[in-house]
């Protein structure tokens, strides 16, 4: 089983423009809702793939019922701790130029008693995963050092993935985790550089390698993703399809590599079923995960290069 650790949700409201008007009134031509949150769609994302997940994390009293209403359509199991309030809600504006302007919600505070009940939850849950996965941010007033009670809680014999950035990551760093998968951006943002070329972002990758991660799936958007355990260095070129979304296209490719992980993949195997599981993504319409269908599809037309 693969155990998801959500400690963010929230509610997704895309609203297409024909234009944003700032100080004026704007027509709305279609609204969608989706309730997510990068672990949920992990969970999702192994489920789709045939495989068992269960996801847990923070709840909250006032709308969680959606998302449990959400998780049930899709089959996975789930055990959230509750609290008072609503999941915050994230809107995004697309204008007819495609322009994409995002307004997000900052969401409720946590209780100290809790946090405590879920780092519980996740001892009892972890004991019976093969992997768990910690990935987004964190609520309103938490302190970056909770990923690393959070690593710390996660049950010995499960193997650890981590999806953040920043402190969170080095937080989660210092407990050791089996694979960390950062994009671009967040790989910068986490060490206060930028990266200018392949012999930059392959000493950033180090950088976390050093600090305890033992692979690093590092993604690169359109162009594909990068994988490293500091000895073997893999790269997996995208396809180059159609983008309808790119909502949830890191978390497929989490799912993807927790599968691998699981299974006792090689680097080149977890790298190209990612990349698989990533691209399929974006290539769905108004949905946060992938079919396996299309993931099928692509991982047949994706090749590993050594570098």
């Amino acid at each position: 089983m693969i155990l998801t650790v959500c400690m963010s949700p929230c509610t997704d409201v895309t609203i297409e423009l024909d234009s944003l008007n700032i100080g004026k009134a704007s027509t709305v031509k279609s609204r969608s809702i989706s309730f997510t949150g990068k672990a949920l769609n992990v969970a999702i994302g192994v489920t789709r793939l045939g495989r068992d997940a269960y996801t847990t994390g923070m709840m909250y009293n006032e709308n969680g019922y959606m998302f449990e209403n959400a998780l049930d359509k899709e089959g996975v199991p789930f055990t959230f701790v509750w609290n008072k309030g609503r999941v915050r809600e994230n809107y995004k504006f697309i204008d007819n130029r495609s322009m994409l302007t995002e307004v997000n919600d900052i969401g409720e505070e946590v209780s100290k008693e809790k946090a405590e009940e879920l780092l519980s939850m996740v001892r009892m849950l972890s004991a019976k995963s093969g992997v768990t996965v910690l990935s987004g941010g964190l609520p309103r007033g938490m302190d970056a050092g909770y990923y690393g009670k959070l690593a710390r809680a996660v049950d010995s014999r499960s193997l650890k993935i981590v999806d953040t950035e920043g402190e969170r990551l080095f937080s989660a760093l210092n407990e050791g985790v089996d694979l960390v998968k950062p994009n671009l951006e967040e790989l910068e943002n986490t060490i206060g550089r930028h990266i200018a070329d392949k012999e930059d972002m392959l000493s950033a990758c180090y950088e976390l390698l050093d600090r305890g991660a033992k692979r690093v799936l590092l993604s690169l958007g359109k162009q594909g993703a990068v994988m490293t355990n500091g000895t073997d260095t893999y790269y997996c070129k995208s396809l180059n399809v159609a983008v309808n979304s790119t909502i949830g296209a890191g978390d497929g490719m989490v799912a993807a590599a927790a599968i691998g992980l699981e299974s006792g993949a090689d680097l080149p195997h977890i790298l190209r079923s990612s990349v698989a599981a990533g691209t399929a993504t974006v290539m769905t319409t108004g949905q946060v995960s992938f079919t396996k269908e299309k993931y099928n599809e692509v991982l047949n037309n994706l090749h590993v290069n050594k570098i």
